[in-house]
């Protein structure tokens, strides 16, 4: 009986393990990946030109992430790196949120931001960038960043070390399902009309 609830436990342990491994990149022996039925390939496949309108555009009126990950740039399939252009107009925040397949390397051009994380003995560790400066968000917890400046924009770019590194918005994950509001008000020591107020403004 003990012998079985192992071989049952080392099972499903492996499971898991093959499950996490798969969701990460994968390590390829090629050059590089072409997509399913695409034509022969020059430098155009290579290239991104999704940044073009954020040199000459206005600036969005609220928070906009525009990504180049392997979903917008099929070039990146298994090459481990991806970018995002991060806009953050007067006042904006880019709410919490986790990227569960990589580190985020955050390089500021332009304004300042209010940036932090919470590690996983529910430290905070925040800073105020300038800049030029570079900050960094280890794999998969949970940050923030803030653009306190309520008259002036800011902008940032962010690597990965994924060309998938996705991302979980707390907010969206937990406002914007069927969880009871109950449970909500009890797991944030609050009551429901405040989560009913919560989920109300992520709607407006």
């Amino acid at each position: 009986m003990a012998f079985a609830k192992k071989t049952l436990f080392l099972l499903l342990t492996s499971l898991a393990i093959a499950h996490i491994t798969l969701a990460g990149d994968p390590d390829i022996l090629t050059d590089f990946v072409l997509p399913p039925d695409s034509p022969p390939v020059d430098g155009n496949f290579f290239t991104f030109t999704g940044f073009r309108f954020l040199v000459s555009a206005p600036l969005p009126p609220k928070f906009t992430a525009v990504k180049a990950t392997m979903e917008q740039f099929p070039a990146l399939i298994g090459q481990s790196v991806s970018y995002a252009v991060l806009i953050y107009p007067g006042g904006s925040v880019n709410p919490v949120h986790t990227h569960p397949r990589s580190a985020e390397l955050l390089f500021l051009t332009q304004g300042t931001l209010e940036v932090g994380f919470v590690d996983t003995k529910n430290t905070l560790y925040t800073q105020t960038l300038q800049p030029g400066d570079v900050f960094v968000f280890p794999k998969g917890l949970v940050h923030f960043q803030y653009n306190a400046d309520t008259k002036n924009p800011a902008l940032a770019i962010s690597a990965f070390g994924s060309a998938n590194a996705g991302t979980v918005s707390l907010p969206n994950s937990l406002f914007n399902t069927s969880i009871d509001d109950s449970v909500l008000a009890l797991s944030f020591k609050t009551d429901v009309a405040t989560i009913q107020k919560l989920k109300a403004g992520l709607k407006g």
